[in-house]
């Protein structure tokens, strides 16, 4: 997950969250790494002042409401909302890990077995949310973060109760991500099934596995002639003899041709145990391969409550602003070149370059030290004449100090990024 640096315009705190840097932004809204007074991180959403009226207000109202009535263990918590406020923000638990987009994008593609572990887990939580009598509608891979306790869905903001012709849109709309978007969804069709559903988790198995979505052209309108068209297969090239079948059934053309979503966890099953593997054997290894590294992890949010050290050059976290594939407002084929409400992140197709991992350090070998305690400060009395004095605790800018040892940490580092990039 990028952490950028808060700018000078941002607010300090909102609904009693103190905000400690930017994870996320598009043409609608800003997405901040916050913490409560008690010390939870949380994911804070908010609207930017430009664009709120009152349409994007009550679309915003009704995400907040649905967020309520929405739980599973695969789902990211609702904490706190104020959809009346200027502006309207939303607090959601913060899952610290990459999307699966930029997961891909930076180490790959996924085996064919996480690969299938991924979509029993992710068609489950699906289920659950059907279950509450609500379909996603914008499944994608920068919607699904790997978390240090397995993958997690977010952004419910299309998110409408199954069988509604209700919409906030304007007539003659489309909105949600056209490249992970069914057939009917991208046409207009009301009311969408919960197939709409499978049909976008087949293009997020798809990606997982391959690195490229079903449809990809640069301009949207044809983009939305391929996905719409009956003739205009999608593209499975590269995905592996023993998920083809599945990924080729649940990306039908036909809402009815696909499986339901227990067929899909079924056929999942069915796979991961065909290697001798135990399904919960394969999602501990998925967990395990898509877990952020320990470097990268004490960087953005260290849990130990020494002062921070000197951060080389080599161990800030990347500033470059990430911006996920987020809900876009488009019209249908054939109409003038449509204005996004959100910028749509293009995904990397099979050619993208993928980030190396950084290279370890080489140090002398050493007997191995025992592990520190992450809960006490280290007793070591330092010599007066050789150690600096300890630097004092940072304070936020409304000048109360913050809430936990995380949370000084990240936002002492965050500053550090801050004023080696900044031209001032």
């Amino acid at each position: 997950m990028h952490i950028a640096p808060l700018s000078p315009h941002d607010p300090a705190e909102l609904g009693g969250f103190e905000l400690l840097g930017r994870i996320g932004q598009g043409g609608m809204g800003q997405v901040y790494l916050g913490e409560s007074p008690g010390g939870e991180p949380a994911a804070i959403k908010v609207i930017k002042p430009s664009v709120v009226d009152s349409e994007t207000r009550q679309r915003f109202a009704q995400e907040v409401e649905i967020l309520k009535t929405i739980w599973g263990a695969r789902i990211a918590a609702l904490l706190d909302a104020d959809a009346e406020a200027d502006p309207p923000w939303l607090a959601t638990e913060y899952i610290e890990g990459p999307d699966l987009s930029r997961h891909v994008t930076r180490h790959g593609a996924l085996p064919p077995l996480l690969t299938a572990s991924l979509g029993a887990t992710l068609a489950e939580a699906l289920a659950t949310v059907h279950k509450q009598g609500l379909l996603h509608r914008d499944l994608k891979p920068a919607n699904v973060l790997l978390g240090p306790n397995g993958p997690k869905v977010i952004d419910f903001g299309l998110a409408v109760f199954a069988e509604s012709s209700a919409s906030l849109t304007a007539p003659n709309t489309v909105v949600g991500t056209p490249s992970c978007m069914p057939p009917e969804q991208a046409r207009g069709d009301r009311p969408l099934t919960p197939a709409a559903d499978v049909y976008a988790l087949g293009a997020v198995m798809l990606f997982a596995v391959t690195g490229h979505l079903p449809y990809q052209a640069a301009n949207i309108n044809v983009l939305f002639h391929q996905v719409t068209d009956p003739d205009t297969a999608p593209d499975l090239s590269g995905v592996p003899d023993d998920l083809l079948p599945l990924l080729t059934a649940m990306l039908a053309h036909r809402a009815g041709d696909r499986p339901a979503l227990g067929e899909v966890v079924q056929r999942c099953r069915t796979l991961i145990e065909a290697q001798g593997v135990k399904v919960a054997q394969a999602r501990r290894r998925l967990t395990t391969h898509t877990a952020a590294p320990a470097s990268e992890r004490e960087v953005l949010l260290p849990t130990v409550l020494a002062p921070a050290p000197p951060v080389a050059p080599g161990d800030l976290p990347d500033t470059e602003p990430y911006a996920p594939a987020a809900t876009t407002l488009v019209l249908p084929p054939g109409a003038p070149e449509p204005t996004p409400t959100l910028v749509d992140r293009p995904a990397p197709g099979p050619g993208s370059p993928v980030a190396p991992p950084p290279a370890a350090p080489t140090t002398p070998a050493s007997p191995p030290a025992p592990a520190p305690d992450a809960d006490a400060v280290p007793k070591a009395e330092p010599d007066p004449a050789a150690a600096p004095a300890p630097a004092p605790r940072p304070r936020s800018r409304s000048g109360q100090r913050l809430h936990s040892a995380q949370a000084r940490i990240t936002a002492q580092r965050l500053r550090e990024v801050y004023a080696a990039s900044s031209a001032f």
